[in-house]
C-alpha cells in the first residue's frame, strides 16, 4: 500500500511563497495550500499554519502577495518552508521588493498577485485568508512548482498517516 503522503500529492497543488507584512515586519512562507475562490471579484485563499510566525502578520495585516514558484526552485521552497522567522531573517540574501501593500514580491518568481486581506476562517489548525486580488503580474516563463516534487519537504509522511486507505471494490 502507497503511503497516504502519496495520495495527498495526486491534488493538483502548486507552491508558492506567501509574502506577508504587518506594516512593520515582513516575512515570507512556503505555502501549497492556495487557490482561486471568486471570479468576481477576483479573490484568493491562502492557508497559514496557526502556530507559525506568519500568522499574526497576515491576520493583522492589510494584505499579503502570493508569490509563484518556478519548478526549479524548490531549494527556494525549502528556506521558506522550513526556517522559522523567529530565528532567522529569511528575506535576507533574497532579492524582493515590496508590493504596494508593503508585503514581498520575490524578483525570481514567475509570477505574483498582491491581495488586500478580505477575511478569515478558521480550519483545523490553519486558517485560511482570502484575499482579493488587485494586483499582479507575469514576471517570467516557465513551469511552476507542484506539491509533488517537494517529497516529505512538509512532514506530509507523518502528519497524513491518519488517512484510511481503502483499495478500490472494498
Amino acid at each position: 500500500m502507497q503511503p497516504a503522503s502519496r495520495l495527498m500529492q495526486t491534488l493538483s497543488l502548486g507552491v508558492y511563497v506567501i509574502g506577508v507584512t504587518d506594516g512593520e515586519r515582513c516575512n515570507a512562507f512556503t505555502g501549497s495550500s492556495v487557490m482561486p475562490v471568486s471570479l468576481d471579484p477576483v479573490m484568493m485563499a491562502v492557508a497559514v499554519g496557526r502556530h507559525h510566525a506568519s500568522h499574526a502578520m497576515i491576520c493583522e495585516g492589510t494584505g499579503f502577495v502570493v508569490n509563484v514558484l518556478r519548478a526549479d526552485q524548490l531549494e527556494l521552497a525549502r528556506h521558506f518552508g522550513t526556517h522559522s522567522a523567529r530565528s532567522i531573517d529569511k528575506l535576507r540574501g533574497v532579492r524582493w521588493r515590496p508590493a504596494r501593500n508593503g508585503a514581498p514580491i520575490l524578483d525570481d518568481a514567475i509570477a505574483y498577485f498582491e491581495c488586500e486581506r478580505h477575511g478569515t476562517l478558521l480550519a483545523g489548525d490553519h486558517e485560511l485568508v482570502v484575499g482579493r486580488v488587485r494586483a499582479g503580474y507575469l514576471l517570467s516563463p516557465g513551469l511552476p512548482l507542484v506539491y509533488s516534487a517537494t517529497g516529505n519537504m512538509d512532514g506530509a509522511e507523518e502528519r497524513y498517516g491518519k488517512i484510511e486507505q481503502i483499495p478500490p471494490g472494498q
